[in-house]
């Protein structure tokens, strides 16, 4: 269940940071709102996550996964390029994240 919970903080995390251009520096309500309410979303669920994960495992999966979908969402809805260089570090983030979930003890 913890695995879910920081997924949850995961997406709740993306959701806000790619609103953040949207916002207009905190001008504009409704995406304000949405960076707002997803970054306090993403907070909470990341502390329920810490009651069985360990923070620098937790905080290494949250950080690595939030990047690399953030670097999509940014070619998706920003239009951002992704060149080779960029798409094989996505691809190692998510090998590292593999390896942290399935290593060791930590992870479980």
């Amino acid at each position: 269940m913890h695995w879910l919970y920081l997924g949850v903080a995961i997406v709740s995390e993306v959701i806000a940071s790619s609103a953040l251009p949207a916002s207009g520096g905190f001008r504009q309500p409704l995406p304000t709102l949405v960076v707002v309410a997803g970054y306090v979303a993403a907070f909470y669920f990341l502390s329920l996550t810490l009651e069985a994960i360990p923070l620098g495992v937790a905080y290494a999966v949250w950080s690595g996964v939030g990047l690399a979908l953030i670097s999509l969402a940014g070619w998706v809805f920003y239009r951002q390029s992704l060149g080779a260089a960029e798409l094989l570090g996505i691809l190692l983030i998510g090998a590292g994240v593999v390896v942290l979930k399935f290593g060791g003890k930590a992870g479980a």
